[in-house]
């Protein structure tokens, strides 16, 4: 049988005999190491003793995986968080994310939250119902009012008119005014629809992009221009006698 050495790796031939059926210690003549070796067929049952050498590079390899593991555990939890910090950031900044990425807001519809891009919410809205002659006309009228946190820029206004089976048979636009809303400002627009289709049902309000109304925006003018532009009083005298009697 072989021996080797456990202290210096050194490897022996030795006789079965000289061995023995219990088994007996034996001396490296190399580096003086002594070790019990047992008989060659209880030692085929037992795995052999690595050697020193090979001890250490299992305990190196041992390390290398620990720390392998601890690494991706690292990456993964880390991976993790960033995923948590995302998904929050999504769902407590969606009308920010819907107004930077519009296509999003399907996604939200999707899982059952509402978003808000434009920051504004419908207030006071009344639409009456009038004639023309025999033109029925119908007006609609309200507020829009600024629930975000930041001064926004004011959208249009889309007014859809619908049957009773929910099909659109009549659409107009209009502009929220002024341009610019402080938070908290509210905001006035109009439309009127004349003609109005007999058939229609129920009135839809949307809020859409300025780039969306097909017609102009009225013009802004600043209170001064138009103080400006009013008509200067009649003298107090003509006044007089305009009202007096005849």
């Amino acid at each position: 049988m072989i021996l080797t050495c456990p202290s210096c790796g050194t490897h022996y031939f030795a006789d079965d005999s000289t061995i023995g059926e219990s088994g007996r210690t034996v001396k490296c003549a190399s580096c003086g190491h002594s070790w019990f070796v047992q008989p060659a067929h209880l030692a085929e049952d037992r795995p052999a003793t690595p050697a020193p050498h090979e001890l250490y590079r299992e305990k190196l390899r041992e390390s290398r995986r620990e720390k392998s593991r601890w690494a991706a555990l690292m990456s993964w939890l880390v991976i993790g968080l960033i995923f948590i910090a995302l998904t929050a950031a999504f769902f407590f900044f969606r009308n920010e994310v819907v107004k930077a990425w519009p296509q999003s807001a399907a996604a939200y519809r999707l899982f059952g939250l509402e978003v808000n891009r434009f920051g504004l919410e419908f207030d006071g809205v009344v639409h009456t119902r009038t004639f023309n002659d025999t033109i029925p006309i119908v007006t609609v009228t309200g507020r829009a009012v600024n629930v975000a946190k930041s001064t926004i820029e004011t959208p249009g206004v889309r007014v859809d008119l619908k049957d009773e089976g929910g099909e659109i048979v009549a659409t107009r636009y209009s502009y929220v005014t002024p341009v610019e809303l402080a938070p908290g400002a509210v905001g006035q627009f109009g439309v009127v629809v004349e003609p109005t289709p007999i058939e229609s049902y129920e009135i839809e309000l949307t809020f859409v992009d300025r780039s969306a109304v097909p017609t102009e925006p009225p013009a802004e003018i600043p209170p001064e221009d138009m103080i400006e532009a009013a008509p200067p009083l009649p003298p107090a005298d003509e006044l007089i006698e305009e009202g007096a009697p005849g």
